[in-house]
């Protein structure tokens, strides 16, 4: 049986290396395949690999703070931080946080980045019925128009009742509405408030 406390440090080891194993592709990728965040100790160049980087982000998807700037713009590499952690998000090049497909895999694999996103993001139904979808409590952060939809709301309310205090006053007089909410009401320790 493995120690977790191995698993939790597996391939941060290159910390304690010769700087020449840190320039060492098969060594780096060894490494990053074990635990992403290993990028940290990878010379300057191996930062830049596309290949090193990929297997990083596969890892842990936050490792791509890690990564060179350059490779930070391109989708593939930044589909695969994002869909193994949404947070990852935060790390990515600019033109690639305005990229609904990017978006959209953030928000899939963790509701929260919703909060996070352009607000054009918040006003895209698609965007946010995946994340309501979810997490009903992510109606928070949608555009107030789409508080209005009854479409979002009806998807927020079925998944979380709670939701319904976060729709517009209009829909929390629409009886279908109100009854979805009542029969779906969660224990508020199951589930984080935004």
């Amino acid at each position: 049986m493995t120690n977790p406390k191995d698993d939790l440090f597996a391939g941060l080891e290159l910390q304690n290396v010769d700087e020449s194993f840190q320039k060492d592709k098969d060594i780096l990728l060894a490494a990053v395949q074990q635990n992403g965040w290993a990028l940290e100790y990878a010379d300057e160049s191996l930062k830049k690999d596309k290949d090193i980087v990929l297997a990083a982000v596969q890892q842990d998807g936050l490792a791509l703070v890690f990564a060179n700037e350059s490779v930070k713009n391109h989708k593939d590499i930044v589909l695969a931080a994002v869909q193994q952690n949404g947070l990852a998000l935060h790390c990515v090049d600019e033109s690639l946080k305005k990229d609904k497909d990017v978006v959209l895999a953030a928000v899939k694999q963790n509701v929260w980045t919703l909060g996070n996103a352009y607000e054009a993001f918040k006003k895209d139904k698609d965007v946010v019925l995946a994340a309501v979808q979810q997490n009903g409590l992510v109606l928070h952060y949608a555009d107030k128009l789409l508080k209005k939809d009854k479409d979002v709301v009806l998807a927020a309310v079925q998944q979380d009742g709670r939701a319904l205090q976060y729709a517009d006053k209009s829909l929390k007089k629409d009886k279908d509405v109100v009854l979805a909410a009542v029969q779906n009401i969660k224990e508020e320790s199951s589930c984080m408030f935004p």
